[in-house]
């Protein structure tokens, strides 16, 4: 079985993503006059999706999802401001590793069917 570069690089966004937002909680619980409880589950709830939706990744609606919570990165900043700033950066980076990956296995997906039609040996 061959991994998938795409769900590799969007696993490793969502990672880094979940653990920004799991730092946004302080955050959010001492500059912001938001509950402590709607804190939590605002900030770790969003750092959980990410790890979970991490490991979802070999569904195709786990990167609908991912785009999903790239959206609620980004809302984050009416909350904390420097969060339009950070959702933007992850939201550019999972667009970003979505399209690199679909290209490179679409490249990979041609080469393997050249090496097949040729009868040449099953690359690595």
């Amino acid at each position: 079985m061959k991994r998938s570069p795409k769900r590799g690089m969007c696993a490793a966004i969502l990672s880094l993503e979940a653990i920004t937002l799991g730092l946004t909680t302080p955050v959010l619980l001492t500059l912001t006059d938001v509950s402590t409880g709607v804190g939590l589950a605002i900030g770790l709830g969003l750092a959980v999706a990410c790890v979970l939706l991490a490991g979802m990744l070999r569904a195709e609606w786990a990167y609908t999802a991912g785009w999903v919570v790239q959206a609620a990165a980004v809302l984050l900043g009416f909350v904390v401001p420097i969060m339009f700033f950070l959702g933007a950066v992850f939201a550019l980076l999972w667009g970003t590793a979505v399209l690199l990956g679909v290209k490179i296995e679409r490249e990979r997906a041609a080469a393997y069917a050249a090496l097949e039609r040729d009868g040449g040996p099953e690359p690595v």
